[in-house]
């Protein structure tokens, strides 16, 4: 039922002569800045505007269900869970709007909004919420996918601003067969190399594709091979095609995406990629086709990287991906996307240094596993990164831990020195290899996971965030696997430790203000600042790990854990897509924190001064944070802390 009614102070239509004043003010902010014209008249005609004295409730739960649109048009709005208490509390400024959820979901506000001052409001009634709802696509994107529609247009703005400073290319949303120019050069199995060769001169290709009578693609044969078979001694031009080309042929559909053929080409260090459907040969892309302006791509980057011949070199390839980033940025390739590709990128320059440490003082007698931990784990690093790493090996018979332990020591040492000269530095609280807790055999791993799950010390909890977090990086991935089956299930079956988890997640509250908008950092060198990472990423990131832990998912990154957890059915899809919003747009912002420091020589860190924000980033980072609040008021919940 709507009480809203029953408000004593008088309401004035929003019409006639004030009619122009409203529309002056709906487009000042999202995202009534965006709607057509006809849309914003039927809100200024029907908006009432409404009073409200400091301290008095807008709306509360008791009131039934949502019955009215606000939009704060003067003063500041308090939602609270408890009546002067400060738990989940945060602020809606001018131009913000509430309760969308309630109204959507037909269904009383979950807490109470109150006027922190004299607050105006102009107030639209269910009914022309809905009608608004169903005829403006820009309301209807807002009030759905409010968040994303948000984030959107951050982004937009970013490439545009990005796009004046680097050359832009095909855009990584892109359907690959958009870079289709021309039908694919094909030859027989039986086709002798030199003719090969001169089908490729003559059309102006660096590969020809060898297809079977049926059009099916068998091989493909590329420049890059001409040169490496040249070097053999027994080559011979007359040979058949088929005996020299490279039989693995990678493909993908012509629907896969730009962003999807420049990681394959970076995976497998290759310049082309065959498009096929129902097994027929529909085209090839190359990198050339990806990155056709830019000075550097994604694929030739992974291959400089992968064939470095020193530390030195790769030191000098590593600057290079502050570059490639800007250049994928203008793309519109999504956050989730970048810090993936910025995460293969270190871990093709982490098994470059492990190729070229064992090159130079040989390969131990014991194989090892090259673990990866924290945001490397999770596939989440931004340019701002140091080492969280670790060795896993399986005892041979008859071996001492210790001693196999104390051999491989100095090489992992040697690692981690050498990713310190690459521009990663050595991690703070020394989570790395080089350390012996974090140099231990399959069993000694469990061991020690075990002693942290049993006791749950708040250090063992602090360990636990980071460490649970694994992938392997380089060497044999079955032990890891075998080991994250093992802990996930370990986990999911000890309640109290989850209990301790929770009371973990908890700790670090988004810096929500009741009084300004923001809570900032306080004296220091960061004075007056946010710590996104910290404070906004940290939360969701806890989060989710405890989530997923207690369902027994094995997905290590934050969005993965997220929708796995939305897709057991004990979390609404739209809540989890929310968070994986604010997660998003957070990490957006150290992104472009990063990027802007170091083009200006600055050291990379993870605070931003939110008066440097536009009001449009600066209401989705407190939607964000919001976001990041909802998320620990559910582990509040759930286990009743």
């Amino acid at each position: 039922m709507d009480t809203s009614s029953d408000h004593s102070v008088s309401r004035t239509t929003a019409a006639g002569a004030v009619l122009a004043p409203v529309i002056e003010f709906l487009v000042r902010h999202a995202p009534f800045d965006r709607m057509a014209a006809t849309h914003l008249e039927f809100l200024a005609q029907r908006v009432q505007l409404a009073f409200y004295a400091r301290g008095e409730a807008i709306t509360e739960p008791a009131q039934g269900t949502a019955g009215r649109f606000y939009i704060i048009k003067q003063g500041r709005v308090r939602g609270e869970v408890e009546p002067g208490g400060d738990q989940d509390a945060w602020e809606l400024h001018v131009g913000e709007c509430f309760p969308i959820g309630a109204l959507l979901a037909r269904r009383p506000v979950r807490m109470a909004q109150r006027a922190i001052e004299d607050t105006f409001c102009f107030e639209l009634t269910r009914e022309d919420f809905d009608t608004l709802y169903a005829e403006s696509p820009e309301f209807r994107d807002f009030c759905s996918r409010r968040l994303a529609s948000m984030l959107d247009r951050t982004l937009q703005t970013l490439q545009a601003t990005i796009t004046a400073q680097v050359s832009g290319d095909a855009p990584h949303g892109a359907a690959l067969a958009s870079l289709v120019r021309r039908a694919p050069v094909t030859c027989p199995p039986a086709t002798r190399l030199r003719d090969a060769l001169a089908v490729m001169h003559a059309e102006h290709v660096g590969s020809i594709v060898i297809t079977d009578d049926s059009g099916r693609p068998r091989g493909i044969f590329t420049l890059h091979d001409l040169l490496a078979r040249a070097a053999e001694k027994e080559f011979a031009f007359d040979t058949a095609i088929e005996q020299v080309m490279t039989p693995k042929v990678l493909a993908l559909a012509p629907s896969d995406t730009v962003h999807e053929a420049a990681l394959m080409m970076a995976r497998e260090s290759i310049g082309h990629v065959c498009l096929v459907e129902y097994g027929q040969l529909r085209g090839v892309v190359s990198e050339r086709d990806l990155f056709s302006l830019q000075r550097i791509g994604l694929a030739r980057l992974s291959r400089v990287i992968a064939q470095a011949p020193d530390v030195d070199s790769l030191t000098r390839h590593a600057r290079d991906i502050h570059r490639l980033i800007d250049q994928m940025l203008v793309q519109g390739i999504s956050v989730a996307q970048l810090t993936q590709v910025i995460t293969l990128l270190n871990d093709h320059v982490t098994r470059r240094v492990i190729e070229l440490v064992l090159a130079e003082s040989g390969a131990p007698s014991v194989p090892f596993t090259w673990l990866a931990f924290g945001s490397e784990g999770r596939q989440e690093q931004t340019l701002k990164t140091d080492q969280d790493n670790g060795m896993l090996f399986l005892l041979p018979a008859g071996r001492d831990a210790e001693a196999v332990r104390q051999e491989l020591l100095p090489v992992a040492k040697r690692i981690n020195a050498a990713l310190d000269r690459c521009g990663y530095p050595l991690c703070t609280g020394n989570i790395m290899a080089g350390n012996p807790e974090c140099c231990l055999s399959y069993e000694e791993w469990q061991a020690q996971f075990s002693r942290w799950i049993e006791q749950g010390t708040p250090e063992h909890l602090l360990k636990a965030s980071i460490f649970f977090d694994l992938r392997t990086l380089w060497g044999d991935a079955t032990p890891a696997v075998e080991l994250r089956l093992w802990l996930t299930g370990r986990v999911a079956e000890n309640p109290r430790f989850l209990l301790q988890m929770a009371e973990n997640a908890l700790h670090n509250q988004p810096p929500l203000g009741l009084v300004r908008e923001f809570v900032l950092e306080g004296e220091g060198e960061h004075a007056h600042t946010l710590d996104l990472k910290l404070r906004g990423a940290t939360p969701i990131v806890d989060g989710a790990r405890l989530l997923a832990l207690a369902q027994g998912i094995e997905e290590t990154g934050t969005l993965a854990r997220l929708r796995a957890v939305a897709r057991t059915g004990t979390l609404h899809a739209a809540e989890a897509e929310a968070w994986c919003d604010a997660f998003s747009f957070i990490n957006l912002l150290r992104m472009r924190t990063h990027q802007g420091q170091a083009r200006h020589g600055l050291t990379l860190d993870n605070y931003i001064d939110p008066d440097s924000l536009n009001e449009l980033d600066r209401r989705i980072l407190k939607e964000a944070f919001r976001q990041a609040r909802k998320l620990q008021a559910r582990i509040r919940l759930d286990y009743q802390l």
